[in-house]
């Protein structure tokens, strides 16, 4: 059985002083602007780790139609995906996840032990990205929410 996960918001370190090793962290595409400053944070709070990036975009394909034919979308998150690649200063390795929902796309692409890293805008609301957060931390992982 699985135990539930950690959830910590805009923490100033990522707390793993004790850690040896390589470190993966997940940053779940968003849009551009959000997951370009979730790069830039993701430099700053893994300064001094062995840390390689694992950015996942989910290009989600509706019920009906068959998940071998997304390809126009596909290849704007592709390319998408490899302009924010390139512009971060650590090792990022894009990955474009064909699924029926956003949640499910991100289940397949993260590994249990995996860091994943994510932002969102300050509402007065729970935003969509918050409530994706809660719910990868019921599947047991260890996330962590910055509010831009």
């Amino acid at each position: 059985m699985r135990t539930r996960g950690e959830l910590r918001i805009d923490p100033g370190q990522l707390g793993l002083e004790s850690f040896s090793g390589e470190l993966e962290v997940v940053v779940p595409y968003i849009d551009a602007d959000t997951t370009r400053a979730v790069l830039c944070k993701a430099a700053v709070l893994t300064a001094g780790l062995q840390a390689r990036v694992l950015l996942v975009g989910v290009q989600c394909v509706p019920f009906p139609a068959d998940l071998r034919f997304a390809a126009s979308a596909h290849s704007f998150l592709v390319e998408q995906l490899m302009n924010l690649a390139d512009e971060c200063h650590l090792p990022v390795r894009p990955q474009v996840v064909l699924a029926r929902s956003i949640q499910d796309g991100l289940r397949f692409a993260i590994h249990p032990d995996s860091t994943v890293l994510m932002g969102t805008r300050r509402h007065l609301w729970r935003t969509s990205e918050e409530r994706l957060a809660r719910l990868l931390v019921q599947d047991g992982h260890s996330v962590v929410l910055l509010h831009l």
